[in-house]
């Protein structure tokens, strides 16, 4: 099937968004940097969809798509749709953060006031903090104060450089940035690991009250009052939000964690009861200190029953789970310094699912894991920021860090696997799966990983034998297992195992039948052997309906009414698919086979022409080149017949 790798392509290009949360980087003091964000286009990564394997993933799709079938990013879960709201108003986006700034007064500075070196080596700190590579910038930025040690936004970009790449010059830079909220986050947080309590409550309570910091003061107060030893004040702080707001589930979970770790169980329970309430059971972070706290209370049977319904939801946390509840007899959240982090995530995760959210999560991440260098989900949260945002080394950096010995380890390894094959690693990719297989050898997950890799490379046989492999661990598919029979179909398509295909897309269908991809896919390859041309349109009808904006289904469409001789009509659907994609060849070509069918000759050849020009698949191209080059002939017999 000529031109097939691109028949279930969605084109979805990224829409800009106005900056809404540009308005509290001040709250932070970072309102001078130039906002960077990538317009990101991430699932939503609450249950069920996200940790399915069965996504609704392309035919050929790029790996990033594959990998969010079945990983889930468990920090992103802890704010649920308790934050729905946060980000959208006023008083709660913040932007601008972390990338150091052009500004005017930087280039007088570094050009009139320090050496040219000086000056090269505040550029490449630009450039490096512009790429996400924050200890490269740090050391440039770091070397550029010693030519102009008094340069207070040198030094405020270079604290920042410093702050986001953990180093330990951060506290000597922020000390220096009295008027500088996020400097003073990071005193505090100095002050938290050295135990004084009263020192660190000082300094959250002199950020302020604006914006992100509104929503963190709360939790700051109650974490360095439960530090204190003074639990009555700290749950005390936290009451009037538990009673209502948007974060109220949020605010109950610090409660709990409070109240549980001072050993007041009562209180515990019943602020557990509320965050559980409002923030939902499909929360892995909810899940984790719920099992835990379970476990310790002498309920272990439930701690495995939440960890077990969590880990139904796909392949890739299940394989966690084994780990997660043997991690339960202990307590997730031991610390007042790790209930500050703990905060500093659940803000994050919030921030991360609205528009601009990127870079005021990625600070508060450094700040979690500046108090809690083993917090494997803010890392797993900041990989996910980084890979968004184009800086897959700076991702594959921050999963590195995470230890083998983790219960959330294999979610990391499934992420390493993604990224080290989208840079060019694909052999150390494929080990790791491999590594996979062997150590959790009843999950199919690794297997059709590793089949998705190979086919999107269009090594189809080593594909299918992977694909093989997994489907024989799946003897009782369930609804969530359809693209494994999808995606070996279309490996068997390309092999030219038709038959064996076939199979494949109907057993996706039977396991969910309304999947898009597979009633297009299917329609499609009926219809280009001409066969079952009724039942082909019915099946590509139906994946219209589904997604209405497709260029690639309304192309089939158009192309199954063509060979049924519905011409007008299939005009009609192909130009509208022309529309929707444009740069399409496969498209581009049916419509010009519908324009020479309906006599638009001249219409006809353009179209092919355009096609040629698009780079068509290899097998594509000589169907198209004899199109052309026939009724360039017919068009000179034409011109001969009638000259005078």
């Amino acid at each position: 099937m000529s031109g097939y790798s691109d028949r279930n392509r969605t084109d979805a290009s990224a829409k800009k968004r106005n900056c809404s949360s540009c308005r509290l980087a001040a709250g932070l003091g970072m309102d001078k940097m130039p906002c960077m964000s990538q317009n990101s286009l991430l699932p939503d990564m609450r249950f069920p969809g996200f940790l399915s394997r069965a996504g609704n993933v392309p035919a050929m799709t790029p790996m990033r798509t594959t990998w969010r079938r079945g990983i889930l990013l468990a920090a992103s879960l802890l704010a649920g749709c308790a934050a729905s709201g946060v980000g959208s108003g006023s008083s709660s986006g913040i932007g601008h953060l972390l990338h150091i700034s052009s500004s005017a007064g930087a280039h007088q500075s570094a050009a009139e006031d320090a050496s040219a070196r000086a000056y090269g080596d505040f550029l490449a700190g630009r450039h490096a903090a512009l790429q996400g590579a924050f200890n490269q910038a740090a050391d440039s930025l770091l070397q550029a104060m010693k030519a102009d040690p008094g340069n207070r936004d040198l030094v405020r970009q270079a604290f920042i450089a410093c702050l986001m790449a953990g180093r330990p010059e951060a506290v000597n830079l922020a000390r220096q940035l009295p008027e500088n909220p996020a400097a003073q986050l990071v005193l505090a947080n100095d002050s938290v690991r050295d135990g004084d309590w009263d020192a660190a409550s000082q300094r959250y309570a002199g950020i302020g009250q604006n914006g992100l910091t509104q929503l963190l003061q709360p939790l700051f107060s109650a974490w360095t009052q439960a530090g204190a030893d003074r639990i009555n004040g700290a749950l005390k702080t936290l009451l009037p939000h538990i009673q209502g707001g948007q974060l109220q589930g949020i605010y109950a979970l610090h409660a709990a964690l409070i109240a549980d770790q001072a050993g007041r169980k009562q209180e515990a329970a019943s602020f557990y009861d509320i965050a559980a309430h409002s923030l939902g059971a499909e929360n892995l972070r909810l899940v984790r200190i719920m099992a835990s706290w379970q476990t310790r209370e002498g309920h272990p049977e439930a701690a495995i029953r939440l960890l077990n319904n969590l880990g139904s939801g796909g392949e890739v946390l299940g394989m966690a789970i084994p780990a997660l509840i043997e991690a339960s007899a202990k307590p997730v959240v031991p610390t007042p310094a790790d209930g500050i982090a703990e905060a500093y995530l659940a803000l994050a995760a919030t921030l991360r699912q609205q528009p601009e959210g990127a870079d005021a999560s990625r600070l508060l991440l450094r700040m979690a894991l500046d108090l809690r260098p083993d917090f494997t989900e803010a890392k797993l949260l900041s990989a996910d920021i980084l890979d968004a945002d184009k800086h897959k080394q700076g991702a594959l950096e921050q999963l590195s860090g995470i230890k083998d010995s983790d219960p959330l380890a294999p979610l990391a390894q499934v992420r390493r696997v993604v990224l080290l094959d989208e840079t060019g690693h694909t052999d150390q990719a494929l080990a790791i799966l491999d590594k996979l297989s062997k150590q959790f050898p009843s999950f199919a997950f690794p297997l059709v990983l590793r089949g998705d890799i190979l086919r999107n490379k269009q090594q189809f046989e080593a594909a299918l034998n992977a694909y093989d492999k997994a489907i024989a661990l799946l003897p009782h598919p369930q609804s969530h297992d359809w693209s494994v029979f999808y995606n070996r179909g279309v490996t068997l398509e390309r092999l030219h195992q038709w038959p064996r295909a076939e199979a494949d897309f109907q057993k996706a269908l039977s396991l969910s039948p309304d999947q898009a991809a597979v009633l297009n896919y299917l329609g499609y390859s009926w219809t280009e052997q001409g066969m079952h041309l009724d039942r082909a349109r019915q099946l590509i009808q139906r994946a219209v309906e589904i997604r209405p904006n497709d260029g690639a289904i309304i192309d089939s469409l158009g192309w199954v009414l063509l060979r049924q001789g519905d011409r007008r009509a299939a005009v009609r659907y192909l130009e509208r698919a022309a529309e929707l994609v444009p740069n399409d060849p496969t498209i581009n070509g049916h419509l010009g086979d519908a324009y020479w069918e309906t006599g638009r000759k001249l219409e006809a050849r353009y179209q092919w022409q355009r096609a040629l020009s698009l780079n068509p698949d290899p097998t594509e191209r000589p169907r198209l080149e004899s199109r052309l080059e026939q009724a360039n002939q017919d068009a000179d017999a034409s011109t001969t017949k009638i000259a005078p």
